[in-house]
């Protein structure tokens, strides 16, 4: 964590004035992020009470025992600061420029998937647009302002029942209230649909680590558009590569974009509909079966983000914001990995 903090210092210290009153450095905010995923903290406003008496927080931080801790303010008002440096996606990259310095990271063999993160948002939030195009109308709230009978709150101060039997709710027709970059999807045919985003990583085959992080609004393409993306992030290398993943991304487009960029789609047959894109060319080698085993690898870091650093529901509004804190908790999961590989075997 010192070693990526010493390479962004330039970086953070353009973000602020010379002058004027001190404020909570940045690095402090990016270990209290770090700290927040690994503890399972799971709001800001409760890290900064646990900051009061916790000495372990205290200690990485680098307060003194008898120092008063910062509020929770302080993450809200220098978020925009923060985000506008992109400090989640330079802190990201320095984290995996340290597992390639140890050799730790594969530059041939590459996994791919994608996984759904709930919004914070609620079902009756999911409201249909605005005559003129724009976001949802409020809830309660008529042509003129006035709340209409039987909606909004009851007379005991709960929201009331809702009742969508019958009703088609579609993106194109219906926005939310709470976040209008929120999107209704479902994963499969039998999946209840949720107010959703979307999170993908490129994973490197050798020992698991994230290579490449990416939040974006849930579709039908998504998956597969955000996944030939990264490919094309991904370095240059003049041998060729192999990309494992479901048959999700058994598609002619997707092996197109991933040849493209210099990959060998190493995709799950998908027979079920149509005709599959990976033909016996691609399946006869005996490298295609370890991609397919070690592409199931990609589902650890997608546990451990959700349950340990409570991604499973986002906390935050907005993709932008959301983004930032995933590209975060994907880097605490790569300090995580990288420290039990520097720990040596008995």
């Amino acid at each position: 964590m010192d070693a990526v903090l010493a390479g962004l210092d330039d970086v953070l210290g353009a973000m602020y004035a010379p002058r004027g009153r001190p404020s909570v450095p940045p690095e402090m905010l990016l270990k209290a992020s770090v700290l927040m995923a690994l503890y399972s903290v799971r709001s800001e406003r409760a890290f900064c009470e646990r900051l009061s008496y916790d000495m372990l927080f205290k200690w990485f931080l680098g307060l003194r025992i008898d120092e008063r801790g910062f509020d929770a303010s302080t993450f809200s008002k220098n978020r925009g600061r923060l985000l506008g440096h992109e400090i989640a996606d330079r802190f990201f990259a320095a984290v995996t420029d340290q597992a390639r310095l140890r050799r730790y990271c594969s530059s041939e063999h590459f996994s791919v998937d994608g996984t759904l993160l709930e919004a914070w948002a609620s079902h009756k939030s999911f409201k249909p647009r605005t005559p003129a195009g724009g976001g949802a109308e409020p809830e309660g709230h008529g042509p003129k302002g006035h709340r209409p009978r039987g909606r909004g709150r009851s007379a005991g101060g709960r929201n009331r029942e809702a009742d969508w039997r019958g009703a088609r709710r579609r993106n194109d027709t219906h926005a939310s209230t709470t976040d209008p970059e929120e999107r209704l999807y479902r994963k499969s045919a039998g999946a209840a649909a949720g107010l959703c985003f979307m999170g993908h990583l490129l994973t490197e085959n050798r020992n698991g680590l994230i290579v490449d992080a990416e939040l974006t609004s849930a579709d039908g393409h998504a998956e597969r558009d955000t996944a030939a993306e990264m490919l094309n992030r991904a370095p240059p290398r003049a041998r060729r590569r192999t990309v494992g993943a479901d048959r999700n991304y058994d598609t002619k487009d997707f092996a197109a974009d991933a040849r493209g960029a210099g990959f060998t789609p190493h995709v799950a047959q998908n027979t079920t509909r149509h005709r599959s894109a990976i033909d016996r060319r691609t399946i006869r080698h005996p490298g295609y079966t370890i991609s397919q085993q070690a592409r199931k690898r990609v589902e650890e870091p997608f546990g451990w983000i959700k349950t340990i650093a409570g991604q499973r529901k986002l906390r935050h509004r907005r993709r932008q914001r959301n983004r930032a804190w995933f590209l975060m908790a994907a880097a605490t999961y790569n300090l995580v990995r990288i420290a039990r590989l520097d720990t040596p075997t008995a």
